[in-house]
């Protein structure tokens, strides 16, 4: 008698191999006792339940406003005419170009605040190298995708004196201070060979 082979199907409706009892406690915190039977139609353009509210948690208000007694406003832009939309205008849709522009007006501008503020000389290049120690102006970037630490925080240089050039930082000599991703700041330090700078004191707003 030759052996009976195992086929090998998948069955039509599978058992789960561990199943939660009705009085296990783990039931009460699972994600279907949690979630709302809410059934969504098959094609967005389908729908017939546009501005209904399907699901809602908690007591729920609606808004309450009570008029001025018919006294009328008037909208006044804030700001000069060039700095606000006046049409339409598509979020998240700017132009490489354009957004450098904005980067560099606000490195320009609060790089002048912290000269004011801090009663600065003027700033010097990240990329010359320089045997005294220098004030340079710019923005805290990373030299990667990770995370910012101690060995990974780069500078990129104001356009005015850096012509917006990068260079790694050296934190090893710094006692205090806090850095984050974009944060505009002015340091102080020695760039002896044009490649590395180690930083002695951060200027911030």
């Amino acid at each position: 008698q030759g052996s009976q082979k195992r086929t090998n199907s998948t069955p039509e409706n599978p058992q789960p191999k561990r199943t939660l009892s009705s009085r296990s406690p783990y039931t009460l915190f699972s994600p279907n006792s949690f979630s709302p039977g809410v059934t969504s139609s098959q094609k967005y353009t389908s729908r017939s339940s546009r501005g209904e509210v399907v699901a809602s948690f908690g007591s729920v208000h609606g808004p309450y406003w009570n008029g001025g007694g018919g006294r009328s406003c008037t909208l006044k832009l804030f700001g000069s005419p060039e700095q606000n939309l006046t049409k339409s205008y598509k979020f998240m849709f700017q132009k490489a170009f354009d957004i450098r522009e904005a980067l560099s007006w606000r490195i320009e501008e609060l790089g002048n605040v912290l000269k004011s503020h801090h009663h600065l000389d003027d700033f010097a290049s990240v990329l010359l190298p320089a045997q005294e120690p220098v004030t340079v102006l710019g923005q805290i970037s990373c030299d990667s995708n990770g995370k910012l630490n101690a060995k990974s925080v780069v500078l990129e240089g104001d356009r005015e004196h850096s012509s917006g050039g990068q260079i790694p930082l050296d934190l090893s000599e710094l006692k205090e201070g806090f850095l984050f991703p974009g944060q505009i700041v002015a340091l102080e330090g020695t760039n002896t060979s044009g490649r590395r700078m180690v930083v002695s004191k951060i200027y911030e707003v």
